[in-house]
């Protein structure tokens, strides 16, 4: 059976100095930043995913942003290399997380530069956004890593947002979401489904109808609900003053086979 892992890595004493490109800093608070990542990741075991917590990264004020570290193609990781340079230090804890899991690992290279949150999987369809944190050549070593496996590998191009998946993520059917506000090209993806706010445009999918959404997409939850899914909503306000979503908070594992 595949396994449902989810890869997590707790919040340091510095957040609050955490990166931001697209918005204005605001203040964070690293006790309430703490408490909603606690039920983030209770959310996860709560339906049904095992989480395996990443060893802290302290001196790295981005590190709780998981997903950006490493991406995940069946049974491959390939360890990213972020355009920020000071987020490079997070892998190596993911690495040997992944390694121990059994993962065949593999790596961008310079001159390379992959943000994990740029890369949306629809199936074996694999988009990688083009824009800040992932140049060209971190593309094309995508294109080297997942195409032999069966993958298709679209760039898309990202100027609006932090990463593809500050912009867009995808239902269980495969339609891409997202607030045409903050999506380059929605034309580009064969379905999509224009959401009421930037915070729609993110969920999880935690298995079956069930979808991790923002508390800050109440008309979102509203509108997938109509769709006949069933949001899980999670508060996690202190993560999106720093850009942060429901994605990047952990790395979901599906395609590993015990």
């Amino acid at each position: 059976m595949p396994s449902k892992k989810a890869l997590i890595r707790r919040p340091g004493p510095r957040l609050a100095e955490g990166l931001v490109t697209h918005v204005e800093r605001g203040t964070v608070d690293v006790d309430l930043a703490l408490e909603q990542w606690e039920a983030y990741a209770e959310a996860l075991r709560a339906n049904g995913w095992e989480t395996v917590e990443i060893d802290p990264a302290d001196d790295c004020p981005d590190s709780v942003f998981v997903e950006d570290t490493v991406v995940m193609y069946r049974n491959v990781a390939l360890i990213a290399r972020s355009g920020a340079e000071s987020r490079r230090a997070e892998t190596a804890g993911v690495e040997e997380a992944v390694a121990r899991l059994g993962c065949s690992v593999n790596w961008i290279w310079e001159p390379g530069t992959l943000d994990g949150g740029d890369v949306l999987k629809v199936g074996d369809t694999v988009y990688v956004g083009r824009g800040g944190r992932t140049n060209a050549a971190g593309v094309q070593q995508v294109r080297e890593a997942f195409e032999p496996l069966g993958a298709r590998v679209v760039a898309v191009p990202v100027s609006k947002v932090l990463h593809l998946k500050s912009a867009v993520t995808a239902l269980p059917d495969g339609t891409v979401i997202g607030h045409i506000p903050k999506v380059d090209r929605p034309a580009l993806f064969p379905r999509f489904l224009s959401v009421p706010e930037e915070a729609g445009g993110h969920v999880v999918l935690l298995g079956g109808p069930r979808l991790l959404v923002s508390a800050s997409a109440p008309k979102t939850t509203e509108l997938l609900a109509d769709l006949g899914y069933e949001p899980v909503v999670a508060d996690i306000s202190e993560f999106e003053k720093l850009e942060g979503c429901v994605t990047c908070l952990s790395v979901r594992m599906r395609g590993l086979y015990a």
